[in-house]
């Protein structure tokens, strides 16, 4: 993740353009999954997320929902977030093409289930202002994750460094970063499969980002 924004995380984070987690006393995170769908992976992941009523938040390319409609529209029925990861996943981008991007990744979503996403995560995490700029006047709202909860999972670096990522450092309001697709990720599931139930435990819920999004709106009228 980097930024060449000439705004700073603060100043997004008060206009509500930008998202990276949220202040809270109440114990909720936001499991978030990049580079889906995948037949295999995000399968997976849906049958974890089931078996613990857990909610996730799916940054989808738009391509790959293009391949694998009947995965975008299980994980939506199955009462999970779908959100806006661009067609191409392309880690260069232009104004225009950032545009078409998001707009084909809209369409495609849409059509396969009549939803139309709100929420769009840049490429890589890489922004800057004209990125934030064009998402924003494009309708979504822009979702990083906690900077302590990126657990780099495609680099397969064992699940026992992905488990003790999250659980190392867990706290409530967190958004944590996960991948379904762009590769192997045999370890982010079986790392899944050990977090979930551990912060269950602990009194932890997992809803979509949107809801956290909402419980700090929630919170900031009440003070």
């Amino acid at each position: 993740m980097n930024t060449s924004a000439e705004k700073g995380r603060s100043e997004y984070e008060e206009t509500g353009e930008v998202v990276w987690d949220i202040n809270t006393k109440d114990k909720i995170i936001a499991l978030t999954f990049d580079d889906g769908p995948h037949p295999k992976y995000t399968s997976q992941v849906l049958d974890i997320l089931a078996k613990y009523e857990a909610k996730g938040t799916f940054f989808i390319i738009g391509q790959n929902a293009e391949k694998y409609p009947d995965v975008v529209s299980r994980t939506y029925k199955e009462g999970h977030e779908l959100a806006n990861h661009t067609y191409t996943h392309p880690f260069k981008v232009s104004v225009s093409k950032l545009q078409e991007e998001l707009q084909r990744t809209n369409e495609m979503i849409n059509n396969i289930t009549g939803f139309s996403p709100v929420l769009f995560r840049p490429v890589g995490g890489n922004y800057n202002d004209k990125i934030i700029n064009t998402a924003v006047k494009n309708g979504y709202q822009v979702v990083m994750w906690s900077w302590h909860q990126d657990t780099q999972d495609w680099k397969e670096p064992g699940v026992n460094k992905i488990v003790q990522k999250v659980l190392g450092g867990t706290k409530p309001g967190d958004v944590i970063l996960f991948h379904d697709g762009g590769g192997n990720r045999t370890q982010t599931i079986k790392a899944l499969e050990e977090i979930i139930p551990t912060l269950k435990k602990q009194g932890y819920t997992f809803v979509t980002v949107s809801e956290l999004i909402e419980r700090k709106q929630n919170q900031e009228k009440v003070q």
